[in-house]
């Protein structure tokens, strides 16, 4: 995809104020973040960050070919246009916008926020819309589906930079796609990363503790996931007509606070955002009855002002029953879809990487990889895991390094609640002592009753957890690695190693079962 624009036309709708001349108003080629990836003709925004400052590299994106520089500090003596704005990173998604002609302008956004369920909300969205026919296209932490290409997006990916959103969008307007379904995380909320994407719907699956290392407290994360209602209200209306559609949890505690969100964003602009709920209790839009939990999925009837239709689902537990009440309602309420298809469409969705994903190697007991990396989460896993088995369950899980420390003991109060056995393991330590994080987590155990040695483990190498646990499985037991599901690499220090939780598992299944299988992956814990 080769663009060229005019210096001056990157603001031609640029929201905020700026200062600063064209100069000779050169062609840019790129709008880039990264000075290390500038190439000849490329705009660099210099953003301020936590461990570095992007000004202090204006000299070497020049030098690297830098045509023109945006930035938030007052400089003078460039040898290029250098453009001054309050905020650098809010700047950044519009001007990327401009530069790929306003994709969001072109696509219905369907955006998918919350704690949990984000990536199966938006698979599931993104199958129903499939099943409607229209050309739909998708972006989430675990891939993204633009016309018959996928991308790969498991790196500890969130919400993709500002750049990259709108690349993916203008890929899907270049493709002759319509709709765009874009999981949105709270980080990218509070980044700005997906500002200039012009969300026509905003659905929440549900806000629990989780990124408090990101915002500092539940408020500010609250109020980050808050903006993508803010975000909805500022929607101008596309080929005529207004779809601004707020899609909440009924049975969910944020339902109220993000009531009075939208009805304080519509006071204030006229946005007329449309509320439509969903859930299972007295009340809502869209709620679900006959529920049937199934070994093998879930069955329910959705039932609405004018449909009744009956959804069978080969996703388990009351957490996907949720997360597809909420992608039903959006393409229901919201872009007039027939019940029957999104029906169809919920069907046709099996399942997603790493969550709740089966390994059988022949084991005489169920091995599960799930993503549950909250306490919320894991709650939920291993509650919808109990009614696949009627014998033991075993959970492996660890805590992140320079992340929420409140989450250690909390996810580990929840396994020694809920699990018969709980092994505590390395995820993603960063530059944290792996034995302190440790430590907390077994504080955690010890307080709901967990004692070290018989109910709960600590084992720093996440190899050798795994075979831990599988050591103590019982023939009929359910065993789960929760915590890294799709990701396919760990972090100590600043080194990311290669790391699939699922490669792991087969690993050390065919070693416990003395066949062949993969190779177990390597972390630096190894023979510790």
């Amino acid at each position: 995809m080769t663009i060229q624009n005019l210096l001056s036309d990157l603001f031609l709708e640029f929201p905020f104020a700026y200062f600063g001349g064209f100069g000779a108003n050169p062609l840019i080629s790129g709008v880039v973040i990264d000075s290390r990836k500038i190439r000849p003709g490329d705009m660099f925004i210099a953003m301020p960050g936590g461990s570095a400052d992007g000004h202090k590299f204006i000299p070497a994106a020049i030098a690297n070919g830098a045509a023109a520089i945006v930035g938030e500090q007052e400089i003078v003596g460039l040898t290029v246009p250098y453009l001054r704005v309050e905020n650098a990173r809010r700047a950044v998604t519009y001007l990327a916008s401009a530069f790929y002609g306003y994709p969001g302008k072109q696509l219905i956004v369907i955006g998918v926020t919350g704690t949990d369920g984000k990536t199966t909300t938006s698979n599931l969205l993104y199958q129903i819309l499939s099943a409607a026919g229209l050309k739909v296209g998708m972006i989430s932490t675990v891939n993204a589906v633009i016309g018959g290409e996928e991308l790969d997006t498991g790196f500890h990916v969130t919400t993709p930079d500002a750049p990259d959103v709108q690349f993916y969008l203008a890929k899907m307007v270049a493709a002759g796609l319509t709709h765009v379904v874009l999981e949105t995380t709270s980080h990218g909320l509070s980044q700005f990363r997906a500002d200039a994407a012009l969300y026509d719907i905003a659905v929440v699956t549900n806000m629990t503790h989780e990124h408090l290392n990101d915002h500092g407290s539940l408020e500010n994360y609250y109020a980050a996931k808050a903006r993508l209602f803010q975000l909805l209200a500022e929607t101008p209306q596309k080929a005529g007509k207004s779809i601004r559609l707020a899609v909440l949890n009924r049975d969910e505690w944020s339902h109220g606070y993000l009531s009075e969100v939208i009805e304080a964003a519509n006071s204030k602009s006229g946005a007329g955002i449309r509320i439509a709920d969903y859930g299972l209790g007295v009340g809502p839009l869209v709620r679900a009855e006959n529920v049937r939990y199934l070994p093998g999925g879930l069955e329910y009837d959705a039932v609405g002002e004018n449909f009744r239709v009956t959804v069978a689902s080969p996703l388990v537990g009351a957490f996907n029953l949720s997360n597809s009440l909420a992608a039903l309602t959006a393409a229901v309420l919201g872009l007039g879809v027939e019940p029957g298809l999104a029906a169809q469409g919920i069907s046709q969705l099996s399942g997603i990487a790493g969550r709740m994903e089966r390994i059988d190697l022949g084991q005489n007991f169920t091995a599960i990889v799930d993503f549950a990396h909250t306490p919320n989460a894991l709650k939920n896993a291993i509650e919808t895991v109990r009614k696949l088995t009627d014998r033991r369950v075993l959970v492996a899980f660890g805590s992140a390094g320079l992340r929420d420390k409140q989450k250690r003991r909390m996810m580990a109060e929840v396994a020694a609640q809920l699990a018969d056995i709980a092994v505590l393991t390395a995820e993603d330590p960063r530059t944290e002592p792996l034995d302190g994080i440790l430590d907390e987590m077994a504080q955690g155990a010890r307080s709901q009753g967990g004692v070290e040695g018989e109910t709960f483990f600590r084992v720093p190498d996440r190899g050798e957890a795994l075979r831990l646990m599988l050591r103590l499985a019982r023939p009929g037991d359910l065993v789960m690695a929760c915590g890294k599901g799709h990701e396919q690499s760990m972090c100590f220090g600043a080194i990311e190693y290669l790391w699939d939780d699922r490669t792991a598992l087969r690993a050390a299944l065919a070693e416990f079962l003395g066949i062949d299988g993969p190779k177990m992956p390597y972390l630096p814990t190894q023979g510790f």
